[in-house]
């Protein structure tokens, strides 16, 4: 490389990194929405939950400090993939970038019980045919327990919303589906028509409105599912 070149690069650099430093100190409202994979985090019963060991320490004569994971890929704020339901579907590598990044709308659901139908949906939601939807449902696993119990998007509304250009469904639940089913019509409804699922979000601190979405599903191979670090920031009116 010529030494034009290294100084354009590193004047990029330089300029990369005094933004990143500006955006860090002006804090432009972007606020975490995800819950972490720990001890503390509360897996679907009877699956596994997360654990963290040691397979070097530095205290025991190890040069560094290396830990070892063990987890389902359900626990905390994750993406499943169509796998998840269906034999021979695509796997958690095959979930897509773009949905999870964009805009979304937030609506409030707390009030509700059972599956939401589309005139509940309607009241709270701001535009007909939404690309990306959250439902705040106030029964989140980011409390400490396992809930007993959440409402859901009723699986015609959901291939309604999927036909109409959903791509991207999230909850604050553990689930797209109701807690004791058997079928997850609503995640079959979604990843029969291309939209993608999104569960285990931390929506405690957001009021409905739309949000900027920043999430990436980490690229996990054969898996049925994987986690992702979830970001939101709300769109203000000028």
């Amino acid at each position: 490389m010529s030494e034009s070149l290294r100084a354009a690069a590193a004047r990029a650099q330089q300029k990369l990194e005094a933004e990143w430093r500006q955006n860090a100190i002006r804090d432009d409202g972007w606020f975490d929405a995800t819950v972490p994979c720990g001890a503390g985090t509360p897996p679907w019963p009877g699956d596994t939950p997360f654990s963290c060991g040691w397979t070097l320490r530095i205290v025991t004569g190890g040069s560094v400090n290396l830990s070892s994971i063990t987890m389902s890929p359900h626990v905390g704020t994750h993406a499943d993939a169509p796998l998840h339901v269906k034999d021979g579907a695509r796997d958690s590598d095959a979930i897509p970038v773009q949905p999870f990044n964009g805009l979304v709308h937030i609506v409030d659901v707390r009030d509700l019980s059972g599956a939401i139908s589309r005139a509940q949906l309607a009241e709270r939601l701001a535009v007909v045919e939404p690309v990306r939807l959250f439902l705040r449902t106030g029964h989140s696993v980011a409390e400490g327990r396992f809930p007993f119990s959440w409402p859901w998007l009723d699986a015609e509304v959901a291939t309604d919303l999927a036909r109409r250009g959903l791509t991207l469904l999230g909850t604050d639940a553990p689930s797209v589906d109701h807690k004791e089913s058997k079928t997850l019509d609503t995640h079959h409804a979604l990843f029969n028509h291309g939209a993608n699922v999104l569960e285990n979000l931390d929506l405690r601190d957001v009021t409905p409105g739309a949000y900027e979405l920043r999430a990436l599903p980490m690229r996990l191979q054969g898996a049925d599912a994987a986690p992702v670090r979830a970001l939101l920031r709300m769109i203000r009116a000028d």
